[in-house]
């Protein structure tokens, strides 16, 4: 497969070329070194596990690397991750989430605590060497920020990093009395590859030009993006009048109009935080043509709903997947190689690019 390179000058740098949306060599080698190496949103401890002695059955990425997961949470109320798949014959041990004292598998009986270690299984008395260490279920790496869990298959960086700096900025939010809101939650499947869906997230650049009500509720001459490690953030300011955060003081910001935090975390995911609560975006590979994007919606307060930069929210997601569905077809195109970007206003473009390039190139460490 090719190398990738983006310079780390922005100035001088070139976008990731053409062949790396069109190759579906590199689509597949995403899967190990992108994915498998960082981390994905997987839910909130409220809404998919709240009991004790309770298990919580999921697919990790599903339809693209299809993992069998589950979460469990013991009698003290110690949430883990473990795999999904009986150590005997590969069967699925959990099909339903509910209360659950211990884990059994349906085809043989071979049977689980809820932490995952082995206790039983039948007509083995005769079997030497047995039972291997490797007979429990095998345990996920697992990141709680507030009630929200991350979960990694051997990712390559330390979650807390990226939770703590994020903290730095939105931490005074309670994010434990944000409700979730299943009304408003919502699914999209976009004719482009995952990767353009993040590189017009990561750019303010084309809000005047794509979104004339956002724009009119953002100040664009003021929108900054800052950079950190794994993660990027995008503050939009408000012009005066519209709904802006209540900053305590020694916040970064106090004395600012911040209509909204828009977060994203490598590669894939989107925190974007209004005066009214939480909008979770997850972008998730399907095939090289085909994305779904889940979107997530927390309530914090809702007498702010539908006012300032958080309104409107399926309309804007409406104009953007017009806007990367045809760059996608552009791309397809023989005499397209790669673009430059602009330094002042696609410096997360040129981060993304950056990693995707780092990770494909196996160089994580």
């Amino acid at each position: 497969m090719e190398k990738f390179y983006v310079n780390p000058d922005i100035t001088s740098a070139q976008t990731l070329p053409a062949t790396f949306y069109r190759s579906q060599e590199v689509f597949d080698a995403l899967k190990e070194r992108v994915f498998e190496k960082t981390w994905q949103w997987v839910g909130d401890a409220n809404n998919t596990i709240p009991l004790s002695e309770s298990v919580y059955p999921f697919t990790f990425l599903d339809r693209f690397l299809s993992e069998p997961m589950m979460l469990v949470r013991d009698k003290e109320n110690n949430i883990k991750c473990i795999s999904n798949v009986c150590t005997h014959r590969g069967n699925i041990v959990a099909h339903h989430p509910g209360k659950m004292k211990q884990l059994a598998c349906m085809y043989h009986g071979r049977r689980f605590d809820l932490d995952g270690s082995f206790k039983s299984m039948p007509e083995f008395e005769q079997a030497k060497d047995f039972p291997r260490p490797c007979e429990g279920l095998h345990p996920f790496n697992l990141h709680n920020w507030g009630p929200h869990l991350f979960v990694g298959l051997d990712p390559s960086f330390d979650f807390t990093q990226v939770i703590n700096q994020i903290n730095q900025r939105v931490g005074f939010l309670p994010l434990h009395e944000f409700k979730l809101d299943t009304t408003a939650g919502k699914d999209y499947i976009i004719n482009c590859h995952w990767a353009l869906y993040c590189d017009n997230y990561l750019e303010g650049f084309h809000i005047p030009f794509v979104h004339e009500d956002l724009n009119k509720t953002l100040d664009y001459g003021s929108y900054t993006t800052e950079i950190y490690e794994y993660f990027n953030l995008q503050i939009g300011y408000s012009e005066a009048g519209e709904e802006v955060f209540d900053l305590p003081e020694g916040h970064p910001d106090y004395g600012k109009n911040v209509a909204a935090y828009y977060y994203w975390v490598f590669p894939n995911m989107m925190f974007n935080f209004y005066p009214w609560g939480l909008s979770i975006n997850i972008v998730k590979p399907i095939s090289l043509h085909k994305t779904k994007v889940s979107f997530i919606t927390y309530v914090y307060d809702e007498s702010k709903i539908n006012q300032g930069a958080g309104a409107l929210l399926d309309k804007v997601e409406r104009e953007d997947e017009f806007v990367v569905e045809g760059v996608h077809q552009g791309l397809q195109s023989k005499f397209y190689t790669s673009g430059r970007f602009s330094p002042t206003r696609e410096k997360g473009v040129h981060h993304f690019h950056g990693l995707l390039a780092k990770f494909l190139n196996n160089n994580t460490q």
